[in-house]
């Protein structure tokens, strides 16, 4: 049950998603960190901004942000401009980052969530990594391989009013991410930065940095709108801060007081000419678009009339709708719904694998369910058949006939095997008699089990309440 709170809460969110380029941002170093890879080592003049050395833009990183851009309805800016963000840390060697300041690459878009609620994307536009930080007991380590991966940062109107609003946002934009092929989970990565205020403070704004899981957003939302309101139940005044969150003890650290945007002193980037957006480009970028979760659970209602909740979960996951459109072409789509939503996810999940590990396709998925369909076998031979067609792949059809697995639908053979059932166990009958309904099932369970989960249950069932 979502939590609530009495005061009005105002929420921003800037997301900041790693693309899945091959190189980084501004020159042709690896983007991706191979294993057991050395610091420092994935780097070169250009990502440490040594003098003399000139950024070149990632071809490739300007559609993966366009398309982001499209996916949120943003109007699209004619020009490409960037701009250096200046400011002092470690991480970054040549002491400002490449960024978009004056005119972002998308601005005006907007997302709706299941509440029916709006939010707004105030801007979207690429910047550089900074390098990593790696704090020791004593003293702190900087990794420069990062350093130049290109990043897309989505900016949000402040238009969420509850951390469960935050998560479904973030639960969104990682379909969108997922649909648009222009991330990796397992070789990029998302952060957020959350900004939150309460009313009782006159909104003044906390930025919590660099929360990573949308659980952990979720709960470093909640804790700070608690931190804040106790704050001023004690009579503090609150100021704009940067906070950081502490995932082990589940609260936020001041990091230091909040700087403004004229704080880093943007100035136009001379080395990075201005790069026309044209008609052209736009357009090209749009129609290599997939047709996104949304379109697709509404297709999926409209044509093949499953239930709505079916729709939403089969469109969540790019591959498990194109799964299911396929299959959906084959077999009854309402039977295909139920089981790719339901037992696929189910047997994946016990497996611990996800849909990139998946080495079955929709060939193994009609065979089954065809036979499923055609009542050629039970639901739990079927069961059975996933969760070891999952581990490895083979033909259901032949696997059927070489098991003898068929469903035992001869009258007589089921009703010899009820009527053993039956006498094996008077003391069940006494109770159903008694009007003991659950009794019931025990016994139909017990001639499933005689059958090897072969025996039509629907027949099953019929021939006990006639035998009783």
């Amino acid at each position: 049950m979502a939590k609530q709170f009495t005061t009005p809460v105002v929420i921003g969110l800037e997301v900041h998603v790693e693309l899945d380029t091959e190189t980084k941002l501004f020159c042709s170093c690896s983007r991706r960190s191979a294993e057991g890879e050395q610091p420092n080592t994935r780097c070169c003049e250009v990502c440490l901004g040594m003098p003399g050395s000139k950024p070149v833009l990632n071809k490739k990183a300007i559609e993966y942000a366009l398309r982001l851009c499209l996916a949120f309805a943003c109007d699209i800016d004619q020009e490409l401009i960037f701009s250096r963000k200046s400011y002092f840390y470690p991480d970054l060697a040549k002491n400002f980052q490449i960024s978009q300041f004056e005119r972002p690459l998308g601005k005006h878009g907007k997302i709706s969530l299941s509440d029916g609620s709006t939010i707004g994307i105030t801007r979207i536009h690429l910047e550089e990594d900074p390098a990593s930080l790696v704090h020791e007991s004593k003293y702190v380590l900087v990794d420069y391989n990062r350093s130049g991966n290109p990043l897309c940062e989505i900016v949000t109107e402040p238009d969420m009013e509850s951390p469960e609003q935050a998560r479904e946002f973030m639960k969104k934009l990682n379909t969108i991410l997922g649909y648009l092929a222009v991330f990796h989970h397992q070789h990029c990565v998302i952060k957020a930065d959350a900004n939150v205020s309460i009313k009782e403070s006159g909104y003044v704004r906390s930025e919590i940095k660099n929360v990573t899981g949308f659980k952990e957003i979720e709960r470093a939302l909640f804790y700070e709108v608690v931190r804040q309101k106790r704050a001023i139940a004690d009579g503090e005044t609150l100021v704009q801060d940067t906070r950081g969150w502490n995932a082990e003890k589940g609260t936020t650290y001041r990091m230091r007081t909040k700087e403004t945007e004229a704080d880093y002193g943007y100035i136009l980037d001379a080395d990075l000419v201005p790069i026309d957006i044209t008609e052209e480009m736009v357009s090209k970028v749009l129609h290599s678009m997939p047709e996104l979760a949304e379109a697709k659970k509404k297709k999926f209602i409209e044509k093949h009339h499953i239930a709505e909740l079916d729709a939403e979960v089969l469109s969540q996951e790019k591959k498990l709708a194109e799964l299911f459109e396929r299959v959906a072409e084959q077999i009854n789509p309402i039977l295909a719904a139920k089981w790719l939503r339901r037992e696929l996810v189910r047997v994946m999940n016990y497996n611990k694998q996800t849909f990139d590990d998946l080495a079955i396709d929709e060939t193994h998925m009609i065979e089954l369910l065809s036979m499923v369909e055609k009542k050629e076998i039970t639901d739990q031979v079927a069961q059975k058949i996933l969760e070891e067609l999952i581990v490895k792949p083979f033909s259901p059809k032949e696997h059927v006939r070489e098991k003898g697995l068929q469903a035992v639908s001869d009258t007589g053979e089921l009703e010899k095997a009820c009527k053993q059932v039956v006498f094996e166990n008077p003391s069940v009958v006494k109770e159903f008699k008694s009007g003991n309904e659950k009794s019931f099932q025990f016994l139909v369970g017990q001639v499933m089990r005689k059958t090897q989960g072969k025996a039509d249950p629907r027949m099953v069932n019929e021939l006990l309440k006639k035998l009783l």
